[in-house]
């Protein structure tokens, strides 16, 4: 029997460890400055947690704590997208760098999001 494999088809925690990857790399770029120094901090903490509480979700041994660090997960993405949009605003010129790592927020809440629905 052949295994059908999609190339598209991503394994979250490989994904969240990348998009964590992307934050990091994105916030070494910014001006050095008061303003960003606060909101790196902040968007480095938010923006990598959700890979880290991922892979705890994933050890936990009741549907209880797995279901509370899935919840960590979209929480942390929503704060994710309120660093990233302040960022835009104290750094107009990286808007057009920083709208895809939004979507890959956005697409991460819903996964986690949807993770939750099914795990009730």
């Amino acid at each position: 029997m052949t295994k059908i494999t999609n190339s598209k088809q991503y394994d979250l925690e490989d994904r969240t460890l990348e998009y964590g990857k992307r934050i990091i790399r994105m916030s070494k770029e910014l001006p050095k400055n008061t303003i960003n120094f606060k909101l790196i901090d902040q968007i480095v903490r938010s923006g990598t947690s959700m890979g880290a509480n991922y892979r705890e979700a994933n050890e936990t041994e009741t549907k209880k704590d797995f279901c509370y660090r899935i919840r960590i997960c979209r929480k942390e993405g929503k704060e994710t997208i309120y660093w990233l949009n302040l960022i835009i605003e104290a750094n107009p010129e990286f808007e057009n760098r920083i709208k895809p790592l939004l979507q890959e927020t956005t697409e991460l809440v819903k996964i986690f999001a949807t993770i939750l629905e099914k795990s009730k």
